[in-house]
């Protein structure tokens, strides 16, 4: 009988099978250690949650703007002389109308002085000679009412006439002198307002330049010259910024602004759009902008505000309220967004795009609330099929 090598036959092709069974489980064991050890490491991302919220179309300026007060005058007195009294220094508020400061003026003074004077003289002799006049049309009426009764000749009566009539036009020659008198004072007080320099609104004191017994000099005609006194009216501030010329057309008058400030970093602050420029400013090597002013709804909400800070502003177009929306530095050309996915991979999604601004984009279709998008899109490996984890705040990478 076989049966015995049968056995034997079977025994040794369980112990082959065997055998290879082992060594292909130690192939495969090495080839996973191989693939884990070589496979490509996760990048690490930042991402951002598609989230519910406002999204507004709006036009920035393309230079920094500067803060700039609604009323500002460089002051100097018409006239030049020496400085008599200096009233005010840098950084003193005054009201309209205080005097600030006033030039040697002594001899206008006196002319002034004397002009009263004259006035004075001027009136006595009004009250002389009309007195005269007076008395004289008296006589008259009454050299013809004896004439009516034969009393007197006419030749009497003519000169009675002659001398009221002559003497009122003394009478009227010494009133046009009282006139005469009064523009004369009229004209020596110009000429002394013309050495006092009074503030032409209330406002704070930014800049004076001169001191006491200095000699000021008016500015020749086409030669600007530091003026005496710079006052700001701090009361009523906006910030003056270049837009460019394609974004001015959407502008109008009374939108809605923001404005920021880089002495007050985080902050924004609520304005109105007050004024457009009517022209294009071209600047050499600059690209062509129109001046637009946006004023502070509440200038007390930044105190201490200068004039003269940079500034930033953002006029608001249009805005959506509850739309899906995602930081713009998510959105790559061609409005394409990576995607998170639950497995741990990147995806990249075409999406349909809204109203858009630096910080915002509406998304109208392609994403979905709580869809993850990435932020990081700079980094080296970020790209659809990736394998990725999120960065957190405290730079350790969690696994997905």
């Amino acid at each position: 009988m076989n049966l015995p090598d049968s056995r034997n036959d079977a025994g040794r092709l369980r112990r082959v099978i065997m055998r290879f069974s082992l060594l292909a489980l130690l192939v495969a064991v090495v080839a996973a250690a191989l693939w884990y050890a070589t496979r490509p490491k996760p990048v690490t991302v930042v991402v951002v949650e598609a989230g519910v919220g406002r999204v507004e179309n709006t036009v920035a300026n393309t230079r920094a703007g500067s803060v700039a007060a609604c009323r500002r005058a460089k002051l100097a007195p018409p006239a030049g002389g020496r400085i008599e009294k200096l009233n005010v220094r840098e950084g003193d508020r005054v009201r309209a109308g205080q005097v600030l400061l006033t030039l040697w003026n002594d001899d206008l003074a006196a002319r002034e002085r004397v002009s009263r004077e004259q006035l004075q003289t001027a009136k006595a002799r009004v009250r002389e000679v009309c007195g005269l006049a007076s008395a004289a049309a008296r006589d008259a009426n009454r050299a013809r009412e004896l004439r009516a009764r034969n009393f007197v000749s006419q030749e009497a009566v003519e000169r009675a006439n002659a001398d009221a009539a002559a003497k009122q036009a003394g009478c009227d020659s010494a009133g046009t002198q009282v006139a005469e008198s009064e523009a004369r004072i009229q004209a020596a007080r110009a000429d002394t307002d013309r050495t006092v320099l009074r503030a032409p609104f209330a406002g704070i004191v930014a800049e004076v330049n001169g001191e006491l017994g200095e000699y000021l000099t008016p500015s020749p005609p086409g030669i600007p010259t530091l003026p005496a006194v710079d006052l700001i009216d701090d009361s009523c501030l906006y910030v003056s910024a270049p837009i460019d010329e394609v974004d001015a057309a959407q502008l109008k008058v009374g939108m809605t602004g923001r404005i920021t400030l880089d002495a007050y970093r985080g902050k924004h602050f609520s304005g109105k759009l007050r004024r457009i420029a009517p022209y294009v400013l071209a600047v050499e090597k600059q690209a062509r902008t129109v001046e637009v002013e946006v004023e502070f709804d509440n200038p007390g909400e930044a105190r201490h505000l200068l004039v003269g800070y940079s500034a930033d502003i953002e006029v608001v177009i249009a805005a959506r309220d509850g739309v899906v929306r995602i930081p713009t530095t998510a959105l790559m050309p061609g409005n394409r967004v990576l995607v998170l996915a639950a497995a741990g991979a990147l995806e990249e999604r075409r999406i349909e795009t809204g109203l858009s601004n630096w910080e915002f984009t509406e998304v109208k279709a392609g994403l979905a609330r709580g869809d993850r998008v990435v932020t990081s899109l700079e980094r080296e490996g970020v790209k659809s099929g990736a394998r990725a984890v999120v960065e957190q705040k405290e730079g350790r990478p969690r696994p997905e």
